[in-house]
């Protein structure tokens, strides 16, 4: 028999994809390290070797609209809609500097080669050049007619030339020596989008959004192309036009030497003449087709046209908002083409191979909302994720790069399962609101089946979990379907239509999940209606209704080991039924909204779950007791997805954040036990250091263990000795903020008990005798602390002054009652104190005449009884 699996303490969440862009101004660092791009209300800086967020700068609840780089990449500039220009320290992510300028928002900015000038363009139709060191403006341009979109200084520092765009279609050039506008370049009818100075520095070209109309000759049609006109900036005359057929976004120079200007030997232009212009300029396009193409300046052609992208529009996609690139960049060092989609990623392509572009990574920078995704592979080393797009994106969990996409679907991708058959064969099934399913082959990366017949979107899908020879779906037309992979063939370029094996009409309303059993004998789903059902396959033949939740049912799955199941429901409870009877076996609650996801671990022993409310909720069957509740998503999470090997999960959800979840029992145990032996070593050292007389010692060991008792105790012995409290100084004066901060907490805590305060006082005496009050003003929430400690310490000062009043009544009690008349004038003399320079010179004649005075008294005292005597007798 095998041994029971130990039951999961604990899990440790590791944030795997994060929302890094969701579009706007972006910029690349000088050698291409790491990206500077706007993120809602936030710029986050992130490595573009790993994608992972090195900084992230707070905004002030602005859109982000410009963002520029210094040359040494040690300054960010960034402007929004306040027209706050700010200048950012990328060491300290802190803003050093900030001013105003503009009378409308910035929408472009550029930093001069020398880092020492700033030029900024707004929709105020204004130019406006600034001295970075002194944020004052030195230049002031007008003539635009319209919105200023884009903008750059001459990439040659020696030639004083400032270049701008207008969505009036018009490039102007300014002279930055004499301040004026040397020339105006007005070919394009629309917005300019993009300018690029050639290698020389004397040609110019520029691409807009501007559709031109041609009527070709005397026939009726009428021909639209987009156009990159072509200028020379000797005379600032224009040279050409080469028509691009494209709303374009960006316009890219290739230097000779570069990656990229090596493989524009192996190009030929479509007209099939070869490269011979040794003079011609080359340069990349990208606009709302999705696709990259490379350009011939002199022949005016297209040397080379990607055939497609993961973004290429098609006429099978209602929404092309979000499709096409909206910029590029080549990235310096040789480090390959990036270009940005509508749709936040970063896509780098590094070399030509079998005529087509190599894309090496992609970086997505938002997902959205993420809605159902699963583990993919044996080592499940890869995650395939639904979002609201009609795209499945496969990620490599290592290097958190999207490996690929698999595109289809004319609509948003809903649901899906994945399954490794017994050829090693990878399938991915998905479900869209496009009324379809599809099969996926992973390792051609195409789509080999599609099923048709439902009426409705897919809610849900789910593989067979034992043959692997059919899957189930779901749809919100109220019905389940089985459909077989006969005839299914994975080399073929078109897909195979799938055949429904079994269709019945299952619940009243949406169905939200389905899962099949282990063995393939059932399939049990959960709909709005309230209920989950359990079908026996392959017939779908009803066995048993469950039916007790008081909301649509939004997960059910079946246990690995026992003939139960376990539903998820929006209302917020989760429970167990028995197939045999349909009897809920187990309720558990626990969630403050929906409960979305709930799956089994730890064969069965255990489960995970996670709501609307954010939370994700580790469970133990056998005792009811939600064990572990984990808060690390911001909104609902919709996926949940658990490795079959090594039992982690992953979790999604609507803000857009991949969580995987480690389990951490093991770790946990062994560092508490290290802690532990550690806790013991440093409590023997602290007795030691106490025997030895070293209170400095041991009060820094008391701190480390976190023992505020043992404190009191050394601090009041030290009272006791009252030689050592030099000790005491040396340890305050060790103590780091955090520790300081520690102590006044103590403090506090002691000072609120008669027994104890007089300890709490004599150690705030010594802090504030020995540490600057500028230090202590330092430490987080102290404000709070030393409130905390005003009111205990005036009470205790009003209690000591009505004591020694108290006092008062004593003496003049005991002084009147004749008991301590020389204990009284000796006390009257003491709180007089000793008089200065005339008492000491005094001192001597005193004490004579105080002598004198007794023994005259004695004398006296000594006369008067014998006259008292002699009157008695007579």
């Amino acid at each position: 028999m095998s041994a029971l699996p130990q039951p999961k303490k604990n899990y440790r969440c590791v944030p795997t994809l994060q929302q890094v862009y969701t579009g706007g101004p972006f910029v690349f660092s000088s050698d291409g390290s790491f990206i500077a791009c706007a993120c809602g209300e936030t710029i986050n800086i992130v490595d573009s070797g790993d994608f992972s967020i090195k900084g992230t700068i707070e905004g002030n609840n602005e859109a982000v609209t410009a963002l520029t780089l210094s040359p040494n990449d040690k300054l960010l500039f960034s402007a929004g809609h306040s027209r706050q220009i700010r200048v950012w320290n990328l060491s300290t992510l802190k803003c050093e500097r900030s001013w105003k300028g503009h009378d409308g928002p910035i929408m472009a900015m550029a930093c001069h080669a020398s880092g020492g000038l700033l030029a900024t363009a707004g929709a105020d139709r204004k130019v406006l050049v600034w001295d970075v060191d002194g944020h004052f403006c030195t230049h002031f341009f007008k003539g635009h007619t319209g919105v200023v979109t884009c903008i750059m200084f001459h990439p040659d520092p020696n030639r004083s030339l400032l270049l701008s765009g207008s969505d009036d279609g018009a490039v102007r050039v300014w002279d930055l020596l004499g301040k004026k506008c040397v020339a105006t370049l007005a070919k394009h009818f629309s917005t300019v989008t993009s300018m690029a100075v050639s290698e020389d520095g004397w040609t110019l070209l520029t691409a807009g959004r501007d559709k031109r109309f041609v009527s070709l000759f005397y026939l009726p049609n009428i021909l639209l192309f987009q156009v990159v006109n072509v200028w020379d900036l000797h005379d600032y005359a224009f040279k050409t036009t080469i028509p691009a057929y494209e709303v374009l976004e960006a316009i890219c120079i290739i230097h000779t030497g570069t990656l990229f200007s090596s493989f524009l030997g192996a190009l030929s232009p479509h007209n099939g003449k070869g490269i011979s212009d040794t003079s011609a300029i080359h340069y990349v396009t990208v606009g709302e087709r999705g696709i990259l193409r490379i350009w011939n300046s002199e022949r005016a052609v297209c040397l080379y046209e990607q055939k497609s992208s993961d973004v290429t529009v098609t006429s099978e996609i209602d929404d092309e908002s979000k499709r096409g690139f909206t910029g590029a960049v080549i990235l310096p060092r040789d480090g390959g083409l990036v270009s940005v989609t509508a749709d936040q990623q970063f896509l780098f392509y590094s070399s030509i191979a079998d005529g087509q572009l190599v894309l090496t990574k992609r970086l997505v920078g938002d997902n959205e909302e993420i809605l159902d995704m699963k583990f993919l592979g044996e080592e499940e080393n890869f995650l395939a994720v639904a979002t609201n797009l009609e795209q499945v994106r496969v990620y490599d969990l290592a290097s958190k790069s999207c490996s690929y996409v698999l595109s289809g679907h004319a609509d948003i991708i809903l649901c899906l399962d994945t399954c490794i058959l017994s050829c090693g064969r990878v399938l991915i099934a998905t479900g869209s609101k496009d009324n379809t399913v599809r099969l996926w082959d992973s390792e051609s990366r195409k789509c080999v089946g599609i099923g048709k017949g439902h009426m409705g979107g897919i809610g849900a899908v789910a593989f067979s979990r034992k043959e692997k020879n059919f899957l189930v779906s779901g749809s919100s037309d109220r019905t389940i379907k089985v459909w077989s992979f006969d005839g299914i063939s994975y080399d073929v370029d078109q897909p195979t239509g799938l055949k429904a094996k079994a269709v019945v009409a299952a619940h009243d309303k949406d169905i939200n999940s389905l899962a099949v059993a282990p063995n393939d004998h059932f399939v049990c789903t959960g709909s709005q209606d309230r209920t989950a059902c359990v079908w026996r396959l392959p017939d779908l033949v009803s066995v048993v209704v469950l039916r007790g939740h008081k909301r649509g049912v939004w997960s059910v799955e079946f246990s690995p080991v026992d003939p139960c199941v376990i539903t998820g429901s929006g209302d917020a409870t989760i429970k167990i039924w028995s197939i045999a009877d349909g009897s809920c076996i187990r309720t558990f609650e626990g969630h403050t909204s929906s409960v979305l996801r709930a799956s089994f671990l730890t064969r069965g022993t255990q489960f995970v779950s996670c709501g609307a409310d954010g939370l994700v909720k580790l469970w133990t069957i056998k005792t009811n007791e939600c064990i572990a509740t984990y808060d690390q998503h911001e909104d609902k999470v919709w996926a949940l997805a658990i490795g079959k090997k090594t039992e982690m999960f992953a979790t999604g959800g609507g803000d857009a954040v991949v969580n995987l979840w480690y389990d951490s029992t093991a770790a946990d145990k062994e560092e508490a036990f290290r802690e532990e032996e550690e806790r013991v070593l440093k409590g023997q050292t602290l007795e030691n250091a106490v025997q030895d007389g070293d209170f400095s010692k041991a009060i820094q060991i008391a701190f480390d263990l976190n023992r505020p008792r043992k404190l009191f105790q050394l601090f009041s012995e030290i009272c006791r000795k009252k030689d050592d409290r030099h000790q005491m100084e040396k340890a305050l004066c060790d103590l780091g903020q955090e520790q300081l901060r520690l102590l006044f907490e103590y403090a506090r805590e002691w000072n609120t008990k008669p027994k104890m305060c007089h300890i709490a006082q004599l150690v705030l005496f010594q802090v504030f005798s020995s540490i600057s009050p500028s230090v202590i003003l330092e430490i987080k929430g102290i404000g709070e602390v030393l409130e905390g400690l005003i009111p205990y310490t005036q009470r205790h000062f009003s209690r000591i002054d009505r004591v020694v009043r108290s006092t008062y009544l004593v003496d003049y009690s005991l002084a009147g009652m004749g008991v301590v008349e020389a204990d009284v004038n000796d006390a009257k003399e003491d709180r007089k104190g000793s008089r200065e320079e005339e008492e000491q010179d005094h001192a001597q004649n005193n004490g004579e005449a105080l002598e004198d005075t007794t023994r005259t008294k004695k004398r006296k005292s000594s006369k008067t009884g014998k006259t008292k005597s002699k009157k008695l007798k007579g």
